[in-house]
């Protein structure tokens, strides 16, 4: 196995994207594509990592970067300041999240009718309002993503979901959850929600660490990353 990796230009409107593949350079047949969307930070070494792992799993992996020009945020305030404008806009998070989706299918190496999409925190509502959108992905993985999303327009969402979620997280409390049910029933999707027992936010992501919001948690990451695994090999199974 040969993984490689390469920058990746793309644009949303007039806003320049700076988004990174991996894949298996040993095959040159098409295969299925996984975005990954990135916290509130903004693409950095954990969403390259995310998507470097799906290469050695036999899919194309892209991190794709919502804030443009691969900008990261340093500290609350300003990863608050870069992830405001799509909380706020989410006719805009959708648009920026498909240009991402459009961008990898585009790719020589990916098997345009096979793509799925996951995300982390920001990233995890990222990947649920491109299933909201009606987007025609095979499916989609939150892990503890922000679930507010029950009054955005209703369409019939085709992608499967998978929601991972710490039933201990503040920012994601039950009445989310109980929304989220009920909006993704009407909207006749296939979704599932794996709820890890006194468990806070970014429990999938080493080093999280804010007293009372969020802790990694080795158990719950390897069991959400399981998950993930068994719900990738049956969406986009040939």
């Amino acid at each position: 196995m040969a993984i490689v990796t390469r920058r990746v230009d793309y644009v949303d409107q007039t806003t320049a994207l700076r988004g990174r593949v991996y894949f298996d350079d040993s095959s040159s047949a098409p295969r299925p594509g996984v975005l990954v969307s990135h916290a509130w930070g903004g693409r950095d070494d954990f969403a390259n990592a995310q998507a470097e792992a799906m290469a050695k799993l036999g899919y194309v992996g892209f991190a794709l970067d919502m804030y443009g020009e691969g900008r990261r945020g340093n500290g609350v305030e300003e990863c608050q300041k870069l992830m405001t404008p799509f909380m706020e806009d989410r006719a805009l998070l959708a648009r920026r999240i498909t240009a991402a989706l459009t961008t990898l299918r585009s790719l020589p190496e990916v098997d345009a009718s096979r793509v799925a999409a996951f995300g982390f925190c920001f990233g995890g509502l990222c990947v649920l309002d491109l299933a909201r959108s009606g987007a025609d992905v095979k499916g989609v993985v939150s892990f503890h993503g922000l679930l507010k999303g029950h009054d955005l327009p209703k369409q019939k969402i085709t992608a499967k979901a998978l929601v991972l979620h710490g039933d201990a997280d503040p920012l994601a409390p039950f009445e989310d959850v109980i929304a989220f049910r009920n909006a993704f029933n009407e909207a006749g999707a296939d979704w599932q929600l794996h709820a890890y027992g006194k468990i806070l936010h970014a429990f999938a992501v080493p080093g999280a660490n804010m007293p009372g919001i969020a802790a990694h948690d080795a158990v719950a990451e390897a069991r959400s990353q399981a998950a993930l695994r068994n719900f990738l090999s049956e969406v986009l199974a040939d």
